[in-house]
């Protein structure tokens, strides 16, 4: 397999890794702190293990080096590769949400219906996630601290509405804030923010008072796990929740028109595409399946349907 790492260096000993989910890049990445305690925030799919270890070995962390490995939430393209990771590095510690870690422990619940969602296709996207020795796996609640060593840590704060065991994490030296998916994807090449709804755990009210909670952190910069680094902090939380009204707006109206998911979708698409560069007829057409690849306008609005259905 191909291993050819791009690491991009983010300053306060913080490193980019593209993770390279499905062989794509610039679709997922993970983040090295390279502290006292090193420590790997996302380091994505089970087909991406071989990339980030190659990575890390290039910035001098070798299988004793790393202290822990923190996931945002359990989606397969941000944590499918922990037990990969974990049987690699053998001392560290991995860190979850308590509503994620017994999936991190016994996967196979969660490969289930991840496997009825995406068919064949889970094993080229995602590959499997390998369980982990559940004495390594560390659930943090509503807050959680990692040590990363010298006075320096990683606050989790619970950001439900995306996925129901997500957290955010706030870095006490930078001011990063590790956001996940809990504030949508943003796409570096065209500056778009486009939300990330899918089922079964997405809910409107939640997912703005987590957008709420990660303004009122104040953070200094915004690290997406899809995809890098934003200083607009306030626009950028701004632009994601307007996203998320406008996408369950158009969704309302279409179910309560009656459309099935397909029509749904359709309008949908037809209602939001003026809101994105990264949809416009002259964008490089290998981008706009890379994005759609990764946060599919049907999986946002059968996300959305099915929030609206709980909530009839």
């Amino acid at each position: 397999m191909d291993t050819t790492t791009t690491i991009t260096p983010l300053g306060g000993d913080v490193y980019e890794i593209d993770t390279r989910m499905a062989g794509h890049t610039g679709i997922t990445a993970g983040y090295l702190i390279l502290s006292d305690r090193p420590c790997l925030v996302e380091p994505g799919t089970a087909g991406s293990a071989p990339v980030v270890q190659a990575a890390l070995r290039e910035m001098g962390v070798g299988p004793d080096d790393l202290a822990s490995v923190v996931v945002t939430h359990i989606h397969l393209d941000h944590a499918g590769g922990v037990g990969d990771i974990a049987g690699m590095y053998p001392g560290a510690e991995v860190v979850v949400h308590e509503k994620g870690a017994r999936h991190l422990a016994d996967p196979s619940r969660l490969m289930r219906s991840a496997r009825m969602v995406y068919g064949d296709a889970l094993d080229t996207l995602f590959g499997e996630l390998k369980p982990t020795d559940a004495a390594r796996i560390r659930a943090v609640e509503d807050t959680g601290v990692v040590d990363l060593g010298g006075g320096r840590r990683l606050e989790s704060h619970y950001s439900p509405g995306h996925a129901k065991h997500h957290v955010g994490l706030v870095d006490s030296q930078t001011g990063d804030l590790y956001v996940g998916d809990a504030a949508g994807i943003y796409i570096p090449e065209t500056a778009d923010v486009r939300p990330a709804t899918p089922p079964p755990d997405f809910d409107l009210g939640t997912a703005l008072e987590s957008i709420g909670r990660f303004r009122s952190l104040g953070p200094q910069r915004l690290l997406f796990a899809h995809y890098g680094p934003v200083r607009e902090v306030e626009e950028t939380l701004e632009r994601s929740a307007e996203e998320l009204r406008i996408w369950v707006d158009a969704v309302r109206d279409a179910r309560d028109q009656g459309l099935d998911l397909d029509h749904a979708v359709a309008m949908v698409v037809d209602r939001t595409r003026g809101r994105y560069a990264s949809m416009g007829d002259d964008v490089d057409p290998e981008l706009a399946a890379k994005y759609e690849l990764l946060n599919s306008a049907e999986s946002n609005v059968a996300g959305i349907m099915h929030a609206l259905g709980r909530h009839a």
